[in-house]
């Protein structure tokens, strides 16, 4: 058990649930935390479901490891979320976030790694809030996202961090299905059994092909 992220595995499905009792951010202990639930995830079978607290799914990167000026703590934090992206991206099985409530920033890309996104059906919003934050998007995460999501609104999301609802977000391509709180229980475990049927490798070979020309240039970027 942690204070960040806890891992649960039912038969052939890994959840892991994002937890720090205020808004789920990635901080560095937050993606540690990740980090050693996914170590435990098989990569040989089953489908991985990576899913937020009540309300909230992530705001984002840790703003108070920014406020701190030290340098090699937002170097690392920057780093581990970075590389925490590009290991959902490329995750050999298939993967599933569930949006349970307000996805912003780096909660926003980190979903857009996943293969495939559940929202609750409710007054919430994903957004890209960097430039109106005065941040820049480094271009791994603009190449990932942009992969993901659809042409006509790649402008207002990265460019000009619009808030988008999540009835909205459907349209943009940032989630695949919204679903009634009552039903979201089964509707993840649902999938999440289907998605884990898929064979292996030949989901991992298939996949790696499919996003082949992003991981080519996002690669050298985030490992450098």
């Amino acid at each position: 058990m942690s204070d960040y992220a806890n891992l649960e595995i039912q038969d052939n499905i890994s959840f892991i649930t994002l937890d720090d009792g205020k808004v789920n951010a990635f901080s560095i202990e937050m993606l540690e935390a990740i980090n050693a639930c996914l170590d435990e995830v098989p990569r040989d079978k089953g489908c991985l479901v990576i899913k937020g607290r009540e309300g909230i799914f992530s705001a984002g990167f840790d703003l108070k490891t920014f406020a701190s000026k030290d340098f090699d703590r937002i170097t690392k934090m920057s780093d581990m979320g970075m590389q925490l992206m590009f290991n959902l991206f490329t995750f050999p099985r298939p993967t599933i976030s569930v949006l349970t409530g307000h996805t912003i920033a780096m909660g926003l890309f980190m979903s857009t790694s996943t293969d495939y996104r559940i929202g609750l059906d409710d007054k919430f919003i994903v957004q890209a809030n960097e430039v109106r934050n005065g941040m820049d998007i480094p271009t791994s995460i603009m190449e990932l996202v942009a992969s993901r999501i659809t042409k006509d609104h790649a402008y207002r999301i990265l460019l000009h961090a619009d808030p988008y609802s999540f009835h909205d977000a459907v349209t943009a391509g940032i989630i695949d299905e919204l679903v009634a709180a009552s039903d979201i229980e089964k509707v993840v475990l649902d999938k999440a059994t289907d998605l884990a049927t898929l064979g292996h490798p030949q989901y991992e070979k298939t996949k790696s092909v499919y996003i082949a020309d992003t991981v080519k240039v996002i690669e050298p970027l985030i490992f450098r």
